[in-house]
Protein backbone atom coordinates (compact mmCIF):
# COMPACT_ATOMS: atom_id res chain seq x y z
CA UNK A 1 0.00 0.00 0.00
CA UNK A 2 1.36 3.37 -1.01
CA UNK A 3 0.97 6.22 1.50
CA UNK A 4 1.50 9.61 -0.03
CA UNK A 5 1.73 12.20 2.76
CA UNK A 6 1.83 15.72 1.43
CA UNK A 7 2.75 18.70 3.60
CA UNK A 8 0.95 21.82 2.44
CA UNK A 9 2.87 24.17 4.74
CA UNK A 10 4.80 25.38 1.72
CA UNK A 11 1.74 27.31 0.54
CA UNK A 12 2.79 30.05 2.98
CA UNK A 13 6.22 30.96 4.27
CA UNK A 14 7.54 30.82 7.82
CA UNK A 15 7.69 34.61 7.73
CA UNK A 16 3.96 34.75 6.95
CA UNK A 17 3.20 32.47 9.91
CA UNK A 18 5.33 34.41 12.36
CA UNK A 19 4.13 37.84 11.26
CA UNK A 20 0.43 36.85 11.13
CA UNK A 21 0.37 35.20 14.55
CA UNK A 22 2.59 37.81 16.21
CA UNK A 23 0.64 40.73 14.77
CA UNK A 24 -2.71 39.17 15.64
CA UNK A 25 -1.46 38.67 19.22
CA UNK A 26 -0.28 42.27 19.58
CA UNK A 27 -3.41 43.77 18.05
CA UNK A 28 -5.79 41.46 19.97
CA UNK A 29 -3.94 42.24 23.21
CA UNK A 30 -4.32 45.94 22.43
CA UNK A 31 -8.05 45.43 21.99
CA UNK A 32 -8.09 43.53 25.29
CA UNK A 33 -6.43 46.43 27.10
CA UNK A 34 -8.89 48.88 25.57
CA UNK A 35 -11.77 46.64 26.72
CA UNK A 36 -10.32 46.61 30.25
CA UNK A 37 -9.79 50.38 30.20
CA UNK A 38 -13.33 51.19 29.05
CA UNK A 39 -15.17 48.58 31.13
CA UNK A 40 -17.31 50.24 33.81
CA UNK A 41 -19.57 47.54 35.23
CA UNK A 42 -18.95 44.80 37.79
CA UNK A 43 -19.14 42.01 35.22
CA UNK A 44 -15.48 42.25 34.15
CA UNK A 45 -13.95 38.84 33.41
CA UNK A 46 -10.23 38.21 32.99
CA UNK A 47 -10.91 34.96 31.14
CA UNK A 48 -13.08 36.83 28.62
CA UNK A 49 -10.23 39.22 27.78
CA UNK A 50 -7.79 36.34 27.48
CA UNK A 51 -10.28 34.64 25.18
CA UNK A 52 -10.38 37.75 22.99
CA UNK A 53 -6.62 37.47 22.44
CA UNK A 54 -6.88 33.75 21.75
CA UNK A 55 -9.76 34.17 19.29
CA UNK A 56 -7.81 36.76 17.30
CA UNK A 57 -4.84 34.40 16.93
CA UNK A 58 -7.03 31.38 16.13
CA UNK A 59 -8.91 33.27 13.40
CA UNK A 60 -5.57 34.36 11.95
CA UNK A 61 -4.45 30.72 11.88
CA UNK A 62 -7.71 29.63 10.25
CA UNK A 63 -7.33 32.24 7.52
CA UNK A 64 -3.77 31.03 6.85
CA UNK A 65 -5.08 27.47 6.50
CA UNK A 66 -7.98 28.46 4.26
CA UNK A 67 -5.98 30.76 1.99
CA UNK A 68 -7.77 31.04 -1.34
CA UNK A 69 -8.97 27.42 -1.34
CA UNK A 70 -12.79 27.48 -1.48
CA UNK A 71 -13.16 23.76 -0.74
CA UNK A 72 -11.00 24.10 2.37
CA UNK A 73 -13.10 27.07 3.51
CA UNK A 74 -16.33 25.06 3.27
CA UNK A 75 -14.71 22.14 5.10
CA UNK A 76 -13.68 24.41 7.99
CA UNK A 77 -17.15 25.98 8.15
CA UNK A 78 -18.65 22.52 8.46
CA UNK A 79 -16.18 21.50 11.14
CA UNK A 80 -16.70 24.66 13.20
CA UNK A 81 -20.50 24.52 12.91
CA UNK A 82 -20.61 21.69 15.47
CA UNK A 83 -19.21 23.99 18.17
CA UNK A 84 -21.82 25.33 20.57
CA UNK A 85 -21.31 28.04 23.17
CA UNK A 86 -23.81 28.37 25.99
CA UNK A 87 -22.19 31.13 28.05
CA UNK A 88 -24.44 34.19 28.08
CA UNK A 89 -22.88 37.47 26.96
CA UNK A 90 -23.29 39.86 29.90
CA UNK A 91 -23.09 43.09 27.88
CA UNK A 92 -23.90 43.91 24.27
CA UNK A 93 -20.53 45.69 23.88
CA UNK A 94 -18.81 42.35 24.57
CA UNK A 95 -20.22 41.05 21.27
CA UNK A 96 -18.69 44.02 19.46
CA UNK A 97 -15.24 43.23 20.86
CA UNK A 98 -15.58 39.59 19.79
CA UNK A 99 -16.39 40.64 16.23
CA UNK A 100 -13.52 43.12 16.29
CA UNK A 101 -10.87 40.55 17.22
CA UNK A 102 -12.34 38.17 14.64
CA UNK A 103 -12.06 40.83 11.93
CA UNK A 104 -8.47 41.64 12.97
CA UNK A 105 -7.61 37.93 12.94
CA UNK A 106 -9.07 37.63 9.44
CA UNK A 107 -7.08 40.65 8.25
CA UNK A 108 -3.76 39.40 9.65
CA UNK A 109 -4.41 35.85 8.43
CA UNK A 110 -5.01 37.09 4.91
CA UNK A 111 -1.90 39.31 5.19
CA UNK A 112 -3.68 42.67 5.13
CA UNK A 113 -1.26 43.89 7.78
CA UNK A 114 -1.61 47.64 7.28
CA UNK A 115 -5.41 47.34 7.26
CA UNK A 116 -5.34 45.32 10.49
CA UNK A 117 -3.13 47.86 12.28
CA UNK A 118 -5.08 50.88 11.03
CA UNK A 119 -8.46 49.33 11.88
CA UNK A 120 -7.34 48.31 15.37
CA UNK A 121 -6.09 51.74 16.35
CA UNK A 122 -8.98 53.59 14.69
CA UNK A 123 -11.71 51.49 16.31
CA UNK A 124 -9.95 51.36 19.69
CA UNK A 125 -9.61 55.15 19.59
CA UNK A 126 -13.35 55.44 18.95
CA UNK A 127 -14.08 53.14 21.92
CA UNK A 128 -11.82 55.14 24.25
CA UNK A 129 -13.31 58.48 23.15
CA UNK A 130 -16.90 57.23 23.58
CA UNK A 131 -16.06 55.89 27.03
CA UNK A 132 -14.15 58.98 28.19
CA UNK A 133 -16.76 61.49 27.07
CA UNK A 134 -19.72 59.24 27.93
CA UNK A 135 -21.31 59.48 24.49
CA UNK A 136 -24.99 58.61 24.05
CA UNK A 137 -25.68 58.62 27.79
CA UNK A 138 -29.34 59.13 28.59
CA UNK A 139 -29.73 61.16 31.79
CA UNK A 140 -33.06 59.65 32.76
CA UNK A 141 -33.11 57.94 36.13
CA UNK A 142 -36.10 55.66 36.61
CA UNK A 143 -37.26 53.92 39.74
CA UNK A 144 -39.09 50.69 40.37
CA UNK A 145 -41.87 51.22 42.90
CA UNK A 146 -43.32 48.20 44.69
CA UNK A 147 -46.39 48.78 46.86
CA UNK A 148 -48.53 46.31 48.82
CA UNK A 149 -52.16 47.32 49.26
CA UNK A 150 -55.39 45.62 50.35
CA UNK A 151 -57.18 43.93 47.41
CA UNK A 152 -59.46 46.85 46.71
CA UNK A 153 -59.49 48.99 43.58
CA UNK A 154 -59.84 52.15 45.68
CA UNK A 155 -56.35 51.60 47.14
CA UNK A 156 -54.87 51.26 43.65
CA UNK A 157 -56.42 54.60 42.72
CA UNK A 158 -54.96 56.19 45.87
CA UNK A 159 -51.48 54.87 45.01
CA UNK A 160 -51.73 56.25 41.48
CA UNK A 161 -52.83 59.65 42.84
CA UNK A 162 -49.62 59.76 44.92
CA UNK A 163 -47.52 58.76 41.92
CA UNK A 164 -49.11 61.52 39.83
CA UNK A 165 -48.07 64.04 42.49
CA UNK A 166 -44.47 62.82 42.91
CA UNK A 167 -43.58 61.45 39.46
CA UNK A 168 -43.23 62.93 35.99
CA UNK A 169 -44.44 59.67 34.53
CA UNK A 170 -45.14 56.15 35.70
CA UNK A 171 -46.40 52.87 34.32
CA UNK A 172 -47.99 49.85 36.01
CA UNK A 173 -45.82 46.85 35.14
CA UNK A 174 -47.52 44.02 37.02
CA UNK A 175 -50.06 43.18 39.70
CA UNK A 176 -49.60 40.16 41.96
CA UNK A 177 -51.60 38.57 44.74
CA UNK A 178 -49.59 37.90 47.92
CA UNK A 179 -50.25 36.38 51.34
CA UNK A 180 -52.91 34.04 49.97
CA UNK A 181 -54.88 36.92 48.48
CA UNK A 182 -54.83 39.09 51.59
CA UNK A 183 -52.78 41.75 49.77
CA UNK A 184 -52.13 42.92 46.24
CA UNK A 185 -48.59 43.88 45.21
CA UNK A 186 -48.29 46.59 42.55
CA UNK A 187 -45.13 47.12 40.50
CA UNK A 188 -44.57 50.47 38.76
CA UNK A 189 -41.74 52.01 36.78
CA UNK A 190 -41.57 55.72 37.48
CA UNK A 191 -39.48 58.85 37.01
CA UNK A 192 -39.46 61.17 40.01
CA UNK A 193 -40.14 64.86 39.56
CA UNK A 194 -37.21 67.25 39.97
CA UNK A 195 -36.55 67.87 43.66
CA UNK A 196 -38.54 64.85 44.85
CA UNK A 197 -36.70 62.15 46.77
CA UNK A 198 -37.46 58.42 47.08
CA UNK A 199 -37.94 58.80 50.84
CA UNK A 200 -40.68 61.38 50.31
CA UNK A 201 -42.45 59.08 47.87
CA UNK A 202 -42.27 56.20 50.34
CA UNK A 203 -43.71 58.33 53.14
CA UNK A 204 -46.61 59.47 50.94
CA UNK A 205 -47.39 55.92 49.79
CA UNK A 206 -47.26 54.62 53.37
CA UNK A 207 -50.06 57.03 54.29
CA UNK A 208 -52.47 55.50 51.75
CA UNK A 209 -51.65 51.76 51.83
CA UNK A 210 -52.59 51.06 55.49
CA UNK A 211 -48.96 50.72 56.54
CA UNK A 212 -48.08 47.84 54.22
CA UNK A 213 -44.69 47.32 52.60
CA UNK A 214 -43.37 49.95 50.16
CA UNK A 215 -40.10 49.71 48.19
CA UNK A 216 -38.42 52.11 45.78
CA UNK A 217 -35.45 50.80 43.79
CA UNK A 218 -33.10 53.11 41.94
CA UNK A 219 -30.39 51.27 40.03
CA UNK A 220 -28.61 49.10 42.58
CA UNK A 221 -29.83 51.16 45.57
CA UNK A 222 -33.04 50.26 47.36
CA UNK A 223 -35.02 52.37 49.80
CA UNK A 224 -37.46 50.26 51.73
CA UNK A 225 -39.98 50.53 54.52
Amino acid sequence: MNFNIQDLSGTFSTFDIVVSLALSFVLSATIGWVYRLTHKNVSYSQSYVQTLVTVGMVISLIMLVVGSNVARAFALVGALSVVRFRNAIKETRDVGFIFLVMAIGMATGTRFYVLAIAATFAICLVMVVMSKFNWFKLDVQRQVVKVQVPPDADYTDLVEDVLIKYCKEFELVSTESVRSGALTELYFTAQLRSGKKPGELIAALSEVNTGQRVSVLTGYDQTDI
